[in-house]
């Protein structure tokens, strides 16, 4: 996860994800401001802490143009990052993370974030928060996992 972002947009994969394993407040303490959508608030539906914002894209084009390719969360978190300067967007899906890499904008997902709370010595290791979410019904490759325990150092 890039150091240089003042602002994370999270998708609603990402909230599902954490609120499962019990890690939503994870994301508070990167020290910058965490915006989701009020779709994405919709989407996640349980009770969200205080530190979360609910912020509105403001351009409604951009984010019908989006909603052509991804669903409703994806696009309005899309849209959302391409009004705010200085944010990184956690998307987990893959066609979501294509159409924000051809607008340029940065993204990471959910193993990134967490790998990102490594490097920055928020949580000392990745392994009991993947394990964590190994428990539940969220698919990913070995692959994937492979690669954040290399970054990690825990492989």
């Amino acid at each position: 996860m890039q150091h240089g972002s003042d602002i994370i947009i999270a998708d609603t994969s990402c909230l599902i994800i954490l609120g499962k394993i019990a890690e939503l407040g994870l994301l508070g303490k990167f020290g910058k401001q965490i915006h989701i959508t009020p779709i994405i608030r919709k989407e996640y539906g349980e009770k969200l802490p205080d530190w979360i914002l609910i912020s509105h894209p403001t351009n409604r084009i951009y984010r019908q143009i989006l909603e052509m390719e991804l669903d409703e969360g994806e696009a309005s978190a899309i849209a959302l990052s391409l009004e705010m300067q200085n944010s990184i967007l956690i998307l987990d899906d893959l066609k979501g993370r294509k159409i924000a890499a051809q607008l340029q904008l940065s993204y990471s997902g959910t193993f990134g974030l967490i790998l990102g709370a490594k490097q920055l010595g928020i949580i000392e290791s990745v392994k009991p928060i993947i394990a964590k979410i190994r428990d539940t019904n969220f698919r990913f490759s070995k692959e994937l996992l492979d690669t954040i325990l290399e970054k990690a150092g825990e492989k």
